[in-house]
């Protein structure tokens, strides 16, 4: 809501009414404006400390000017980042997720897409051991096949959330990988997406832009905005990255046939990254040997001496899950088992 003051003074000669106008305004908004320009020379200030540090690191003078000049803070951005759910005890029943992650419109996106770019994806999985149903589920889940990858400025977005304090580490650090990318000839144009800071049609921060992005169409340029071979090769290059190990599925829904005791199937690792997610995840046991406590896969995918973890996602007497160590591959991409599910189920429903 826009607010209009008109304020008049007849009595007092011109010159007068119009310094009575100006006190009279900054009486109106003097407190508030004084805490604006408090925080924006606060934002101004934290942006001189990055740039500080983008210089260390060897950023060029050039860079951090043309993306810095002008930089504001976006008061979406924070609003957003807080109304973040927090840590909780209630843990999201899979088959809804599911429902709306594994849907038709995905799945025939997926498939659309397999056929259109059927040998560049086999020469990827050539080169990088990733199979292309996967590298589709991800593309899929991210941005629905590129349809949609964000229109906020990254730059705003990421010193926005370093100063905001709640994850500065993290933020600052992608703030100093988006003027690397600058630097390495990324336009200022591309730098858009979500609020959080992931763009392009995989979603990566900056960092992991620097870190696997590939030039898939070989015009020296890694694109993975607009170039569907970058954007392939990219998601495949990450995976490898991640350890995902060639001709390994990344489990299997399976059944549990007889009575499990499954505190004792509990694991006795504590994962440093993502407790809770791992924490749902039983021991390792070899496909053999769960078959023989009765957990039955629905298909023969996995190899009897392939090692696997048990996760039932929406409790017992649901559809269980065997994963393997690829499972934890897609777990590195977005810590979330209900994620990891939806791109297994999905890759497998893209090639069926």
């Amino acid at each position: 809501m826009k607010l209009s003051y008109r304020l008049r003074f007849p009595r007092a000669p011109g010159i007068i009414r119009a310094g009575l106008a100006v006190l009279t305004l900054s009486l109106l908004a003097g407190p508030a404006g004084a805490q604006g320009d408090e925080a924006a020379a606060g934002f101004q200030g934290y942006l001189q400390y990055l740039a500080a540090k983008a210089r260390a690191e060897g950023v060029r003078e050039e860079t951090i000017a043309s993306v810095m000049t002008g930089l504001t803070e976006n008061p979406r951005v924070i609003a957003l980042d807080r109304a973040q759910p927090g840590t909780s005890s209630s843990i999201p029943a899979f088959a809804g997720y599911r429902r709306t992650h594994v849907d038709a419109a995905r799945i025939s996106g997926g498939r659309r897409q397999y056929l259109a770019a059927a040998d560049k994806l086999a020469a990827i999985e050539q080169r990088y051991g990733v199979p292309p149903k996967i590298v589709l589920a991800i593309w899929g889940h991210e941005t629905n096949y590129g349809s949609y990858t964000g229109d906020f400025d990254l730059a705003r977005s990421l010193a926005t959330l370093a100063y905001e304090g709640r994850r500065r580490a993290l933020f600052a650090e992608e703030f100093i990988a988006l003027l690397k990318m600058v630097d390495r000839g990324v336009p200022r144009s591309k730098l858009v997406g979500s609020w959080a800071g992931a763009f392009g049609n995989p979603q990566f921060l900056p960092s992991v832009y620097l870190r696997v992005a590939q030039d898939g169409d070989g015009d020296g340029f890694a694109d993975i905005w607009a170039s569907k071979p970058d954007t392939l090769a990219s998601i495949a290059n990450y995976f490898r990255d991640a350890g995902w190990r060639a001709g390994e599925p990344w489990g299997v829904a399976a059944d549990v046939t007889l009575p499990l005791d499954r505190p004792a199937l509990g694991t006795a690792l504590a994962s440093p990254r993502c407790p809770q997610v791992f924490a749902r995840h039983s021991r390792w046991k070899t496909v053999r040997e769960w078959k023989t406590l009765g957990v039955m896969p629905r298909a023969s995918t996995l190899a009897d001496d392939t090692l696997a973890s048990l996760l039932e996602p929406d409790g017992p007497g649901q559809t269980a899950y065997l994963l393997t160590g690829n499972y934890r591959v897609i777990l590195d991409y977005n810590c979330s088992n209900l994620y990891a599910l939806s791109v297994g189920l999905l890759a497998d429903e893209i090639a069926r």
